[in-house]
């Protein structure tokens, strides 16, 4: 009985079928292994960032020991960063503090964003002083409001910091790679503060818990909620995540 030949184009088909297979599986593998390095670099640098932060607590107090030891105060290092809301202010805003408002996006009641302090953004907070409240935040409470908070921008959309991957795609080439990195970059004010402040969609939060001092229009250090608050901030924020 004489055999059939294959076709030389169904022979053709099964030689690209399985070399693409085998791309396929290659790939695969490289994934898995550039993954499995992925995950180990995200470990090693969240265990660096742990040690950097107790490293830094630790200093701040030796410091206040030993000021106090030897009879003099401890001056905190001038604040880099600032954490902003907007209280109030809908009508009858003036061009000028309703443009800062916009400039640092904070287009409704309750938003929030970080400010790098700087000379120019220090003039444009005392512009918009009768409208917010900001102050100083500390690590607890950038950590609670990203993991509670913490939304991307991702094609104009607003998106959930649900996965690294999200985080990765938009900042990876700026060596963000996790919402950890992303955090880091804030809290110390990075060389690449910018692009991941930009990257984080402004925070959305509630009315504060028992509601605003009744004297909400006056200055915080006047019994109201508006202005500089310091570190004061972390408190406010608690009361609203």
């Amino acid at each position: 009985m004489a055999t059939t030949l294959k076709p030389e184009t169904l022979i053709k088909k099964n030689k690209t079928d399985e070399k693409i297979l085998k791309q396929r599986a290659a790939d695969k593998a490289a994934r898995k292994v550039a993954s499995k390095e992925k995950r180990a670099t995200i470990y090693k640098r969240n265990a660096a960032y742990t040690k950097e932060y107790a490293e830094a607590e630790k200093a701040i107090i030796a410091a206040k020991r030993d000021a106090k030891a030897n009879g003099s105060y401890y001056v905190d290092a001038q604040p880099k960063l600032a954490f902003v809301i907007r209280i109030k202010g809908i009508m009858k805003i003036p061009p000028k503090p309703r443009k800062v408002l916009q400039l640092l996006r904070l287009t409704q009641i309750n938003a929030g964003v970080f400010v790098k302090i700087t000379k120019a953004t220090s003039e444009l907070l005392k512009l918009v002083e009768p409208y917010v409240a900001y102050g100083y935040p500390s690590l607890a409470t950038i950590r609670q409001l990203v993991y509670k908070r913490g939304f991307g921008k991702v094609n104009k959309q607003r998106v959930a910091l649900s996965d690294n991957a999200i985080i990765e795609a938009s900042l990876g080439k700026y060596g963000i790679l996790s919402i950890e990195d992303l955090i880091h970059e804030i809290v110390t004010v990075g060389p690449n503060f910018k692009q991941a402040n930009n990257f984080l969609w402004p925070f959305k939060l509630s009315n504060p818990t028992g509601g605003f001092r009744a004297r909400k229009f006056f200055h915080f250090i006047q019994g109201g909620d508006t202005g500089n608050r310091e570190e004061f901030i972390n408190a406010l924020v608690k009361q609203m995540n």
